[in-house]
């Protein structure tokens, strides 16, 4: 830990337009610096884990060294709470907290493909802060710097760097015409299979089923209109059946890999601020996810529709274990 922890009261919060500064210009930094890095030798190599579990790329220390570096670069007193880092303090008693995955899409940017974002969301510091407390969200592509925005004070998300209007969510309710993506790092193949094969059956023809390995990008791209769904319910079928957590392990290098908070809060809240529906497992909000817990209890399983008729039918379709 870094710094001084926060007090009972906090520093004076700046203004809307100065946060979505502070951040674009974060996401920049990372941006800048893992392009520079991105065909290093080294950039693949599995240097470690995270905290949760996940393995720890050469090109994931390239991302957290930029965030440090632009945080204390800046005068703003902030709480980060970073993939690989944990929670670190600059400043004295910071009003806000920053919830960053560097590298949402480690292994596409790794391989230079495009489906990679900087995750930024922004809440006011608190002793539990959740995803329902998160303030300002922000989502830039890697390869393009193209980036969403969105904040408590302006209606809707901001769009910058696309050739067309964003949003622009799909009308799409059929489940045979959907283009959708599914989750399978830490997750046994056999389990999605038994789940959600039957629906890669029924639209990987007439519609279009992906693996970006990027929760971030998956659900980004509800809001460009390019699918139509992400699903990730890895998580519900745990909290179903206890019993399948070595299972869990095997796959995850002996941890539970499922979705953390940072994965998900900037997406939830420009998702949400854009029309998509967007919940777990069980259709339920994820708002009361703690922004900082790791924890089994506190991971997530999440289904992201373009329209509530095919969030409905994905609920209803995928074989939930009993």
């Amino acid at each position: 830990m870094t710094g001084t922890a926060p007090g009972t009261a906090p520093g004076r919060p700046p203004e809307p337009a100065a946060v979505r500064r502070y951040v674009t210009g974060l996401a920049d930094a990372v941006r800048e610096a893992v392009l520079a890095a991105q065909h290093r030798a080294g950039s693949r190599l599995v240097r470690g884990h995270s905290p949760g579990g996940d393995a720890q790329f050469g090109l994931d220390e390239v991302a957290e060294a930029a965030v440090w570096k632009y945080v204390v670069g800046h005068d703003l007193p902030v709480a980060v709470y970073s993939e690989d880092r944990g929670l670190q303090y600059h400043g004295t008693d910071p009003a806000h907290l920053l919830v960053v995955d560097p590298i949402d899409g480690t292994r596409p940017a790794v391989a230079g493909l495009e489906s990679a974002t900087v995750s930024v969301a922004v809440a006011r510091m608190s002793q539990r802060p959740r995803i329902a407390d998160v303030e300002h969200a922000l989502l830039m592509e890697l390869r393009t710097g193209a980036y969403l925005y969105g904040d408590l004070a302006t209606p809707g998300i901001v769009a910058h760097g696309y050739d067309h209007p964003v949003p622009a969510l799909t009308a799409t309710t059929d489940l045979t015409r959907m283009f959708w993506s599914l989750e399978f790092n830490g997750h046994p193949a056999r389990l999605m299979t038994e789940a959600h094969g039957h629906l890669i059956d029924l639209s990987a023809n007439t519609g279009g089923v992906f693996v970006f390995n990027s929760a971030t990008w998956s659900i980004s791209r509800l809001l460009t209109g390019q699918l139509d769904a992400y699903v990730d319910i890895g998580n519900r079928l745990l909290r179903d059946d206890p019993a399948l957590l070595p299972e869990f392990e095997r796959v995850g290098n002996g941890r539970v890999l499922h979705l953390f908070p940072y994965d998900i809060a900037a997406a939830v809240f420009l998702a949400e601020r854009a029309g998509a529906v967007i919940t777990d497992g069980y259709g339920q909000p994820l708002g009361d996810t703690v922004l900082t817990d790791l924890s089994i209890t506190n991971q997530r399983s999440c289904v992201a529709a373009a329209t509530p008729e095919l969030h409905r039918a994905l609920l209803s379709a995928v074989r939930w274990k009993k």
